[in-house]
């Protein structure tokens, strides 16, 4: 259900922002507005990011190789790597580059209406878009935060989704602002404020992802809860303690667990190998992610 999720709000963010570059665009072309230029790149970003993202999806469904014994499900990270680099790299830096040339040499609006309804048309359009991510992110989030989500959510689909298209939202209502500013007061000035103020967003959110999607891209763990559920699950049957427990993420929906657990030193070899079964047993039964499981037994010495 997650993963159906996740791939419904990339594919309703790609058609939202698909259509919004094309009509951003033309607005710009026709008010010469740097604010809608900058929304316009930033569209383009957004929908060269849904499409990365739906190509790591499905590369990291491919088969694990003697190359990659532990298959491809980090794909997914590393795409969303990229898509974070690019939303730097195009909309951030291109907005501030574009804010600054607007205000040191400021050109006046022409048709503005034009971008208003572009503007609100496109505030429309990302509403929907954030309304599916939203929708479709609940069931993940549980009774966490979003922000909390964001930061924790072993699946980069949702949380980049979901930044993207609040950061887009604010984004556009900035610069209906720098429109109407200028409008008002008959100073372009406003207009590359608003561009400036467009890229510092756009940057924030970057760096947000960035940092998130590097770490998952490294490698993370499981966190505590699901720490202290594979602990709970081990022990039983034979099995007094853990010893010490190792946890990793190979994808999204794919954890690898390595623990050495103890037996008491009148078990037979037979009985040590049913003793293992069952725990690895109950640890899938408790933890599904839980693909990879190594268990080692070792003798309970207190």
């Amino acid at each position: 259900m997650a993963e159906e999720g996740s791939t419904r709000a990339v594919l309703a963010a790609l058609a939202a922002n698909l259509g919004l570059a094309a009509a951003k665009f033309v607005g710009f072309l026709v008010t010469g507005s740097s604010a809608m230029l900058a929304e316009s790149v930033h569209s383009v970003a957004d929908t060269s990011n849904q499409g990365l993202l739906l190509v790591g999806k499905r590369t990291s469904r491919r088969r694990a190789t003697p190359e990659h014994p532990f298959g491809y499900g980090r794909d997914r990270y590393f795409y969303a790597f990229v898509v974070a680099m690019l939303l730097f790299s195009l909309g951030s830096v291109f907005a501030l580059y574009e804010g600054v040339r607007k205000v040191f040499g400021a050109e006046t609006l022409t048709s503005p209406l034009v971008a208003v309804v572009i503007l609100l048309v496109g505030i429309g359009l990302e509403s929907f878009s954030l309304r599916t991510a939203v929708r479709n992110a609940r069931a993940s989030r549980g009774h966490r935060s979003w922000w909390r989500f964001i930061r924790q959510a072993k699946e980069p689909e949702l949380p980049i989704v979901l930044l993207e298209d609040s950061g887009a939202l604010v984004g556009l209502v900035l610069a209906l602002g720098g429109i109407g500013l200028t409008v008002l007061t008959g100073d372009p000035v406003w207009d590359g404020a608003a561009t400036l103020a467009i890229g510092v967003l756009l940057g924030f959110i970057a760096v947000t992802l960035i940092i998130e999607t590097k770490s998952l891209l490294v490698g993370e763990g499981a966190s505590a809860e699901e720490v202290r559920r594979i602990r709970e699950s081990l022990v039983g049957d034979r099995v007094p303690r853990v010893i010490h427990l190792r946890t990793e993420y190979l994808g999204p929906e794919e954890l690898l667990v390595a623990a050495k657990i103890a037996v008491t030193a009148s078990l037979s070899t037979r009985e040590v190998a049913a003793a293992i079964d069952a725990a690895e047993g109950r640890l899938r039964a408790a933890v599904p992610v839980a693909r990879l499981v190594y268990l080692e037994p070792d003798l309970d010495r207190g």
